[in-house]
């Protein structure tokens, strides 16, 4: 039986970063990890972001086609790696909600126990630091989220022209125009923070190497006259 999961930071960020993309529909991952101690403990190192089929407040679904894709993802990975990765379970947002399971999440556990009785449990979670090789892979996962949420727009502008379509200049502008209001949010609430962000980290790290060339430079100094004294 699970008895703790072990979150690593990257992890943390892309579904925080994932969470806050919007507040009026729900959002959904996978998430990618190793079991240990005989199923007691998971460790979840990286994540799978999917594109959305339907964007609602109260649920979010995805395709069967995406759950396969993730699958295999997790196998390049681990075969990357050389780790048994594989997908131990998903995360989605509640927004404006509470955090406890809702009546449609109930249904959809219940279906996929045959309809068997399932107590909520409480489980431990630790947020570790990830450093290892799986960092990068973690940053492209972060960096792809805007041209996800851009497919689902233009899937969603799609389907709508698609379902009425009309020679009315004033009804094409008016669709053409809530696509564009959409992109700009995504660029606004995503892109521009996360340049801005990445942007802040480069020139501490800039500054971090300047501190560490420094101290090099004194040891090797140090090291230096050591050998003359000997």
């Amino acid at each position: 039986m699970l008895n703790k999961v072990l979150l690593s930071t990257d992890v943390t960020l892309v579904c925080v970063q994932h969470a806050l993309s919007t507040e009026k529909e729900e959002i959904m991952g996978l998430l990618i990890g190793e079991v240990h101690d005989n199923g007691t403990l998971v460790s979840i190192v990286s994540s799978v972001i999917l594109r959305r089929l339907d964007k609602k407040p109260d649920r979010v679904e995805i395709s069967e086609e995406q759950l396969v894709q993730a699958t295999l993802r997790a196998e390049e990975l681990a075969a990357e790696v050389g780790r048994p990765l594989r997908v131990v379970g998903w995360y989605h947002s509640h927004p404006h909600i509470t955090v406890w399971p809702s009546h449609i999440q109930i249904t959809c556990f219940q279906s996929v126990t045959d309809g068997s009785t399932q107590s909520r449990r409480e489980i431990e979670m630790e947020v570790v630091n990830n450093n290892d090789s799986l960092m990068m892979n973690n940053f492209e996962i972060l960096t792809q989220l805007p041209a996800i949420l851009k497919e689902e727009e233009d899937e969603a502008y799609n389907n709508e022209v698609g379902q009425g379509e009309t020679d009315d200049i004033i009804i094409k502008q008016h669709n053409a125009a809530v696509r564009t209001i959409a992109i700009g949010h995504i660029v606004e609430k995503m892109s521009r923070p996360m340049l801005e962000a990445l942007v802040a980290r480069n020139a501490l790290n800039v500054v971090r190497l300047r501190a560490l060339k420094k101290q090099h430079q004194e040891l090797m100094a140090r090291l230096e006259n050591m050998s003359c004294n000997v």
